[in-house]
């Protein structure tokens, strides 16, 4: 779609005239063109001058609508203080009439930031457009200018947390206390049937938007800091040979991921380590993550075996606050991660930093959904050279977006918000009905199993692994969709979400998934994986805010509230090659070489393409989830086995017992038959489970067996035919 008709369709009616003209702006460049004399400097100045008006205009309109939203959120949380602080009872109608206002607010603050993202796109596609037709090259300068402008930089964030807590004070007709820092602080372990999903930039607001109408947003503040912080970094570990980037990638049974995390900036002193165990359905445990806090100062003397944890348990064993139970737990759980640490080598490996907005009722862990953007990993490893050195960590990094100042081969990027909605129901009860919607709407592309740490191993170190996540293809299309016509009508309605989008969205969560760039070449026999060949193309790519406009910016996404944190200008930095972008960018130019020791050597060596160039081959891993009837058929198909060698077995019995001296010959037979198959069908059994456990390459069924047993019955019958009919 054309930006001009994208544009024409997406605006906010109500606000038609203060967007860019863009086709002013494209009708006063191809006039200049179409003249004689071509684009000369008189056309240049007016071309300037017309674009300067439409971006004072733009940043005009988003400074005073952003101020009159602020304002309106002011009044609206006075009016909510003086109805709860009547000495009567809270008049309903009062509520029902502030609540529509913050309805209107909300929606007015969602068009906000589509218009913010709309118009900066317009000003780099007018921009683009001009450079490539003109002799004069405006982008450089007018980058500068726009960015002396605020209109595309200020973020939402403090707005939603004021609007989450007006709605759940209407909720709750502020019976419930708003102190909800602590909520689920003192879990330690805790279990939950997730499911992850990508948004698009342009998305965010918006999501964030729909989930405060439901559930208010958990603001957690750092220790010591009176100000929320959303920063969230992790270090993740892994060994030489990433058994824990692929056992987690395969999702073998106790697969586990060890990682150090922190809340907020780089001084924070506490540190927990977590683990995070994954266990299959057939074993009847679920996967479970623990963790137990730790001094930042005591953790390089941890990891090397020179730190007791017992010490710390016995502080807070003195402290108290915990029962003897979990420090007992906590003590088991320092234990082993040491000795996981210690017996697979592992070391730090990637880094994963984003700021995270979570959003779920406090003390009621039912349904929580967490929304995590400007997401960026970065290598900790000392492969090639030194980066986090003898620490556990690279001190160079810090906790500034989007980390211009370390190696540009260092950092990948990614270009959506990661939304995680995490359900505990009882078993038979469905979940809420605007969760849903909002899952099946076109806001959100679910993505199962993603995960930032196999992601970023895959991106940062593809050259070490040689099998892949099943999303990687999908990084180089948009996952936006268009929005149903009626969508703004219905989501901003009195009544809340829609509540009938299913014909306009036939897409199922099932359904979804986005093609690969390049063919699939051969189905691999392993049931979760599968070869991919990717081939570059010759053409030229367009550049990332072609298709990924403010990617780089957090104007209208969410963004850190901390001033020591800053949002990414385009254009006002070095531009970094990501390994997402551009037809998987790095990921697969790269030949592996097939002595690298990881998996088979056709799954990494390269092919000629019609035109002779060579491409890479990586094997892509499928999420295949072993359900619990699969073992149950392999038993039931052993008891068959079974039962067929009781009844010859009692029949072999019968005849030696009864039997003459032909039937007690043919008994013989059949018994030893019978118990030479009672012993395959054990071992098929066995073999059959052991390639179930670990998803071994088929095939799985059993053509030798029953071939053999018709051959051998046939003959056992036939002695005994031989013997009856010799013996008369």
């Amino acid at each position: 779609m054309k930006f001009g008709l994208q544009l024409a369709t997406s605006l906010y009616q109500e606000w038609r005239f203060y967007y860019i003209d863009y086709d002013e702006l494209k009708r006063q460049l191809k006039q200049g063109l179409k003249n004689d004399g071509g684009f000369t400097e008189q056309k240049e100045a007016a071309f300037v001058e017309t674009l300067e008006r439409e971006l004072e205009k733009v940043s005009a309109f988003r400074n005073i609508k952003g101020d009159e939203l602020t304002r309106r959120v002011q009044h609206a949380e006075a009016v909510v203080d003086s109805i709860l602080s009547a000495e009567e009872a809270a008049d309903e109608s009062r509520f029902a009439r502030v609540e529509e206002e913050i309805r209107r607010i909300t929606m007015e603050v969602t068009e906000l930031s589509k218009y913010i993202r709309l118009n900066y796109s317009g000003f780099l596609k007018i921009l683009k457009k001009h450079d490539k037709h003109t002799d004069f090259m405006l982008k450089p300068t007018f980058m500068v200018r726009m960015n002396a402008r605020s209109f595309y930089k200020q973020s939402f964030d403090q707005q939603i947390i004021r609007l989450s807590k007006l709605f759940d004070t209407i909720r709750t007709g502020g019976k419930r206390s708003q102190e909800n820092a602590a909520a689920g602080a003192t879990q330690q372990n805790f279990v939950r049937r997730t499911t992850k999903y990508w948004v698009h930039p342009d998305n965010v607001t918006e999501v964030k938007c729909i989930i405060l109408k439901y559930l208010p947003v958990l603001v957690f503040s750092a220790k010591g800091k009176k100000e929320p912080d959303p920063a969230i970094t992790s270090i993740y570990f892994d060994n030489d040979s990433f058994d824990l980037y692929l056992g987690r990638l395969e999702k073998t049974e106790g697969a586990e991921a060890i990682r150090l995390r922190w809340y907020g900036n780089m001084d924070q002193t506490e540190i927990f380590v977590e683990r995070k165990t994954h266990r299959e359905d057939w074993t009847g445990e679920q996967s479970v993550k623990s963790r137990f806090p730790i001094k930042e100062k005591y953790v390089n003397d941890y990891l090397a075996g020179k730190y007791d944890y017992e010490q710390s348990v016995q502080k807070m064993r003195t402290k108290g606050g915990k029962d003897e139970k979990e420090l007992s737990h906590l003590a088991e759980l320092s234990r082993e991660v040491y000795q996981s640490v210690s017996q697979k080598s592992l070391h730090p490996a990637v880094r994963t930093f984003y700021n995270r907005t979570a959003f779920q009722l406090p003390g009621d862990a039912r349904v929580r959904i967490s929304l995590d953007t400007e997401l960026t990993m970065i290598r900790e490893d000392n492969e090639d050279r030194p980066r986090s050195g003898n620490n556990w960590r690279r001190m160079d990094v810090g906790t500034t977006a989007p980390f211009d100042n370390i190696p540009a081969e260092d950092v990948c990027a990614f270009p959506y918000a990661v939304l995680e909605v995490k359900l505990q129901t009882q078993a038979g009860a469905e979940a809420p009905k605007w969760v849903d919607e909002l899952i099946n709407s076109h806001l959100v592309e679910e993505v199962p199993k993603f995960s930032k740490f196999i992601h970023g191993v895959a991106t940062l170190l593809e050259n070490r692994v040689s099998l892949l996540p099943f999303w990687l293809p999908q990084m180089d299309k948009d996952i936006r969709k268009p929005a149903p016509s009626d969508w703004r009508s219905l989501e901003w309605s009195s009544v809340g979400a829609p509540s009938s989008r299913e014909s306009s969205m036939e897409r199922g969560r099932n359904g979804r998934s986005l093609s690969t760039r390049g063919s699939v070449r051969t189905r691999d026999p392993d049931l979760d994986s599968v070869e991919v060949i990717v081939e570059q193309p010759d053409e030229e790519e367009p550049d990332s805010d072609e298709r990924h406009p403010l990617l780089k910016i957090s104007g209208a996404a969410p963004s850190s509230s901390s001033s020591k944190r800053t949002s990414r200008v385009a254009n006002d930095k070095k531009e970094r090659p990501s390994t997402w972008s551009g037809g998987f960018g790095n990921l697969f130019k790269q030949q592996m070489a097939s002595t690298n020791g990881q998996g088979s050597s056709s799954s990494r060596g390269a092919s000629p393409t019609p035109g002779g160039a060579a491409v890479a081959r990586k094997r892509i891993a499928l999420p295949v989830r072993v359900e619990p009837k699969v073992f149950f058929a392999n038993e039931r198909t052993f008891l068959s086995w079974l039962h067929f060698c009781i009844v010859l077995g009692g029949l072999a019995l019968g005849l030696l017992n009864f039997g003459d001296r032909v039937g007690q010959i043919s008994g013989l037979v059949f018994t030893l038959v019978a118990m030479l198959f009672m012993v395959y069908a054990l071992f098929l059994y066995q073999w059959r489970a052991h390639k179930i456990r670990n998803r071994d390459a088929g095939p799985y069924d059993d053509r030798v067996g029953p071939t053999v047993l018709v051959i051998v019955l046939f003959f056992a019958v036939m002695i005994n035919f031989w013997l009856k009919f010799g013996e008369q």
